[in-house]
């Protein structure tokens, strides 16, 4: 009789060990749905696709709205995957980008890439194709 109650006992206790342990158990899912990825709109640039094969001036200058929720500190934007000087005019309802295409690009494909993070760390980054015209 006490070996039953010792072998009821011990099961009775992994079965909590194990209900327990599933119900506190942490998913990288988790994260995902906590966080709010950044958003990026109202590129002010045309995006050179076909059939329009929009074109633009050399030195151009475009912004790029970000959502409110972004860590501006970690925006970066970069052009042919060299770094771009911007800046950033913040308010609670956007983050607005600021840049203009470097005279270096005229007659060429640029391939605009910018990305950031969330104030709760989860990131995003999103690009834009302009060819920009021969003057």
């Amino acid at each position: 009789m006490t070996t039953i109650r010792t072998l009821l006992k011990s099961v009775c206790v992994f079965a909590m060990v194990a209900v327990s342990a599933s119900a506190i158990a942490y998913t990288k899912d988790d994260d995902e749905k906590a966080c709010k990825k950044p958003q990026f709109k109202d590129f002010t640039l045309p995006v050179y696709q076909e059939p329009e094969k929009h074109e633009v001036a050399p030195e151009s200058a475009f912004t790029v709205m970000l959502s409110p929720w972004v860590d501006p500190q970690s925006i970066k934007l970069s052009a042919k995957s060299k770094p771009l000087e911007f800046s950033v005019e913040s308010n609670s309802s956007f983050h607005r980008v600021k840049s203009k295409i470097p005279a270096e690009y005229t007659g060429k494909f640029v391939r605009l890439d910018i990305s950031a993070k969330s104030t709760l760390g989860c990131g995003e980054k999103d690009g834009f194709l302009i060819k920009v015209t021969d003057k």
